[in-house]
C-alpha cells in the first residue's frame, strides 16, 4: 500500500476572553482570529476535505459569544488601524511604510470577513471539525484521580457533539501527554484515537499501534513537523515576515534579512517550500506508511504569516506530486496498527515527557491544580458548577507552559491565583455567586465528580 500524508491542525487558545488585554489577555484572541483562524478559511473552503481540524472545547467556548464579533470589530477599527497608523507616520523609508500598509490590510480584510460571516466565526468552522480535546486542555497524566480525567475528557466531547454533531472518536491528547493508565479511561470515553509522540521510544513514526484497552496511538511524524517547527525551519527564510522585530506599536514590516517585509517576495518563498515540503514526504513514504504531520493552527498566520500560503500550496503541490493527503480518521481504516510494546510517558514536550508542566520551576501550580481537585471532590454535592468550572480553568495546562518558557509566566501567575481564590470563594459560599468565568465549559457537569 502507498503512503499517505496526514495533516492535523491543533486549535487551541487556553480562556483569556475578558481576562486582560496584553500581552496574553483576550487581545492574543483577537489576533489569532485576525492571523490565523479567518485566513485558514479560505484553505478549509477548498482543501476542508483534506484535512483534520482539531478545535479544542475552551477555544470553542470563547468562539461563542455572542459579542465576539462586535468586539473584534473594536479591535480592528478602534486599535489596530491607530497604531498601525501611528507606525506609518514614522516609518524609516517608504518600502517599510507599504509593508505596514500591507499589514493592516490583513486586519481589515479579517474584520470584513467577520462581518459577512456575522460574527460566527465558529459556525464557519463547523462543517471541518473532526477531533475534539478535554475541555481546558489539562495534561491529563498530571490529574490526581480517574474522575477528574473522566470530567476532562466528557465535558470535552460532550461540547464536541452539542456543537459539531457527529463525532468519530478522536480526541487530541493536550500537550500530546499519553500515560498508558490512561487507555482505558480514553476507551470508556468512547475515544478510538489519539495522537502521540514516540519520537525518543525508537518506535516506527508511521505506524499506528493498538493499545491493550482498544484506543489506537497513532504517532505524529517529528521529523517532518521540524521541517516546519524548528530553529531552521522553513518559517526562518530570508523573505518571510520577521515574527520578532517588532515596530513600536508591535507590528511586523521587516523580513528575516532584515529589509522591508515584501509579500510576493514571499509567496513566492512560500510555494518553493511547499514544494520542498511535498518532495520531502513523498520520499518518506515511498515505501508506505502514514505520515502524521501535526502542528498548531495558530503557527499558520500568527508566528508565521505565510503558513496559510504555505498549506495550501502544499496541498496543490501535493496533488501535482501525486502524494496522497488525507483526513487521519480515513487514513486509520487503511493502515493495520500494530499491538503497543510497553511504553513510557511521553509528550511533546522538550524533552519529551512531563518536564514542562511538572519540573521544579512549575511544581507549585501542578501540585495546586491536583489539591484543587481532590478538595471539590471531598465536597461531594456541595461542589457546584462554579466551584467546577473554576477547578477546569486551573487545570489548563497553558499556565504551566508560559511559566516554564517564561512567556509572559507573570500573567499565567495572576491567572492561577484568581482561579484558586474564586474556587476558595465558589467551595465556601455555594450558588451564592454567578462564575467569573463566563462560557468556559458550558457543558461540564459536577455530577462526573462524584465518586462512586
Amino acid at each position: 500500500m502507498s503512503g499517505e500524508l496526514a495533516v492535523v491542525l491543533h486549535t487551541h487558545m487556553p480562556y483569556v476572553e475578558g481576562y486582560g488585554t496584553w500581552p496574553f489577555g483576550e487581545e492574543w484572541l483577537w489576533e489569532a482570529i485576525a492571523t490565523s483562524y479567518v485566513p485558514l478559511l479560505d484553505v478549509l473552503e477548498t482543501h476542508g476535505d483534506q484535512l483534520t481540524l482539531s478545535i479544542t472545547p475552551v477555544l470553542a467556548d470563547q468562539l461563542e459569544v455572542d459579542d465576539l464579533g462586535a468586539r473584534f470589530d473594536t479591535f480592528v477599527t478602534e486599535v489596530r488601524r491607530r497604531t498601525h497608523a501611528a507606525d506609518i507616520e514614522t516609518a524609516a523609508s517608504p518600502a517599510e511604510a507599504e509593508a505596514l500598509r500591507h499589514s493592516l490590510a490583513s486586519y481589515e480584510a479579517a474584520a470584513e470577513r467577520m462581518r459577512a460571516l456575522g460574527g460566527d466565526l465558529l459556525g464557519a468552522l463547523a462543517p471541518h471539525v473532526a477531533w475534539t480535546s478535554s475541555a481546558t486542555h489539562a495534561v491529563l497524566p498530571l490529574l490526581a484521580t480517574d474522575a477528574g480525567v473522566r470530567l476532562q475528557l466528557q465535558a470535552g466531547i460532550d461540547s464536541h457533539r452539542r456543537r459539531f454533531g457527529e463525532w468519530r472518536g478522536g480526541l487530541w491528547l493536550p500537550e500530546c501527554a499519553h500515560d498508558p493508565a490512561l487507555d482505558l479511561l480514553l476507551e470508556e470515553a468512547g475515544v478510538h484515537a489519539v495522537c502521540v509522540d514516540f519520537t525518543d521510544t525508537g518506535l516506527d513514526p508511521l505506524r499506528p499501534l493498538r493499545s491493550a484497552a482498544g484506543p489506537l496511538l497513532v504517532p505524529i511524524d517529528r521529523e517532518v513537523i521540524e521541517l516546519v517547527w524548528s530553529e531552521g525551519g522553513y518559517p526562518g527564510g530570508a523573505a518571510y515576515r520577521d515574527t520578532f522585530r517588532r515596530t513600536p506599536h508591535d507590528h511586523l514590516a521587516h523580513a528575516v534579512d532584515g529589509s522591508p517585509y515584501d509579500p510576493d517576495r514571499a509567496r513566492e518563498t512560500a510555494r518553493a517550500d511547499a514544494r520542498d515540503f511535498v518532495t520531502r514526504v513523498r520520499d518518506r513514504v515511498a515505501g508506505g506508511g502514514l505520515c502524521v504531520f501535526a502542528i498548531d493552527t495558530e503557527l499558520l498566520g500568527h508566528w508565521w504569516h505565510e503558513g496559510p500560503w504555505w498549506l495550501a500550496a502544499v496541498l496543490e503541490e501535493a496533488a501535482a506530486q501525486g502524494l496522497p493527503v488525507t483526513r487521519l480518521d480515513d487514513a486509520l481504516h487503511r493502515h493495520e496498527p500494530v499491538p503497543a510494546p510497553d511504553l513510557p510517558v511521553t509528550t511533546w514536550g522538550t524533552p519529551r515527557d512531563l518536564t514542562t508542566w511538572s519540573a521544579p520551576a512549575v511544581a507549585d501550580l501542578a501540585w495546586a491544580a491536583r489539591d484543587a481537585e481532590l478538595r471539590v471532590i471531598a465536597a461531594g454535592a456541595r461542589a457546584d458548577d462554579r466551584a467546577v468550572r473554576e477547578l477546569l480553568a486551573l487545570q489548563s495546562s497553558d499556565w504551566a507552559f508560559m511559566t516554564y518558557r517564561d512567556l509572559s509566566a507573570p500573567y499565567a501567575a495572576e491567572r492561577v491565583a484568581a482561579h484558586r481564590e474564586a474556587l476558595e470563594t465558589a467551595l465556601s459560599s455555594v450558588g451564592s455567586l454567578p462564575s467569573a468565568v463566563r462560557n468556559l465549559a458550558p457543558d461540564a457537569s459536577p455530577a462526573a465528580l462524584l465518586v462512586p
